[in-house]
């Protein structure tokens, strides 16, 4: 019984430690005018297969100087609980200008 309980509490866990992170690219100088646009990449098969194209060049409207930002965000977080069944798996795209 006590080993049981100890590898359900092992796997909870690992399960909600999903690797959250931020990445950061500054573009030129970085972001100026503060304007923010952000969209939400989709991934299947854990991640090996994007479902949708985000482009962070377009996303800068044309700006030569800005900084991107992609997150694993809380939303993504409770998203990716509710779809891990099927492998679809979520994260954040910001870019401000």
């Amino acid at each position: 019984m006590r080993k049981t309980v100890v590898i359900s509490i092992l796997m909870v866990l690992l399960i909600s430690m999903n690797g959250c992170f931020t990445m950061n690219h500054i573009v030129g100088d970085g972001a100026k005018q503060g304007q923010v646009e952000k969209e939400r990449q989709w991934y299947v098969l854990w991640g090996l297969v994007p479902l949708n194209k985000v482009d962070s060049k377009a996303m800068a409207a044309g700006a030569t100087s800005y900084q991107i930002k992609t997150e694993l965000t809380f939303i993504d977080f409770l998203m990716n609980i509710a779809t891990w069944f099927v492998t679809v798996y979520s994260r954040t795209i910001e870019v401000q200008r």
